[in-house]
């Protein structure tokens, strides 16, 4: 999977999740459907890759507060954003400050995000964007899906994209759980241990900051279990709740997909 980043110096998790075999036999393209974290911190060298990547489309997931402190050094021509769910703080930093936290807290906060995160309104009406852009792009066109850390927020609606692309849903949670590579978790978890610990006054282990900064398999399961409890299955959501239905998703996959 390695060959799906495209390494930025400013830009975190910045990768293609195309590339995959569906299960009628076909692939999804590659150089069309990408991922990553904010672009505060881009780097001119980073907005030069982008610009030759042809990204036309960009859905921002993060809320106004979010887009506010730390604004984009780059956008799509076409972008989706909504300025439901405003906060003054980040939700899970809130979390960590009211209470003495374990892992175990922090995952099962995790947990409960996802599965609230599909049904969000502001989230569904950019989720709903992003399917009708699709539709638009020109054939040499990409669209991209960004959030903070391009992993929670993102990760649910590239799994919907490969979902609808008709991707099996193990491929979508290795791709989803990839995330903990190409955002170089590991190698970053003592860093952003010691900065949250300064920040709130706290001094947890990196366990405690682990689901936060990283992914977790579970989540996304945890994310289409929710899905299924209300609505039977993926399909029937993107259907009665995104407005993806079975004409829109065959348009999508003559477009993205090749025989």
């Amino acid at each position: 999977m390695e060959h799906r980043v495209h390494p930025m110096k400013g830009i975190r998790n910045f990768r293609d999740f195309g590339g995959y075999d569906t299960e009628d036999g076909r692939k999804v393209q590659m150089g069309r459907l990408f991922r990553s974290g904010h672009f505060n911190l881009a780097e001119e060298s980073d907005l030069e890759a982008i610009q030759n990547l042809n990204i036309r489309m960009q859905v921002d997931l993060r809320r106004p507060d979010e887009r506010e402190r730390m604004p984009g050094r780059w956008s799509g021509e076409v972008l989706i954003t909504h300025d439901g769910g405003r906060e003054m703080e980040a939700p899970h930093q809130r979390f960590l400050k009211e209470v003495s936290a374990t892992g175990e807290d922090s995952h099962q906060w995790m947990h409960d995000y996802y599965t609230k995160a599909p049904f969000r309104p502001h989230h569904v009406s950019m989720f709903r964007d992003w399917f009708d852009g699709l539709v638009k792009l020109g054939s040499d066109e990409g669209g991209l899906v960004n959030c903070a850390a391009g992993k929670d927020r993102t990760g649910i609606l590239c799994g919907l994209t490969l979902t609808a692309l008709g991707v099996d849903e193990q491929t979508i949670l290795d791709d989803y759980e990839f995330t903990n590579v190409a955002a170089k978790v590991d190698e970053r978890l003592p860093e952003a241990t010691s900065y949250y610990n300064n920040l709130m006054g706290k001094s947890y282990s990196e366990d405690v900051y682990r689901p936060f900064v990283g992914v977790h398999r579970d989540f996304l399961i945890t994310a289409w279990s929710a899905i299924r409890d209300k609505h039977g299955s993926i399909e029937t959501y993107l259907t009665d709740v995104i407005g993806v239905d079975v004409e829109k998703r065959e348009t999508l996959r003559q477009g993205y997909l090749l025989d």
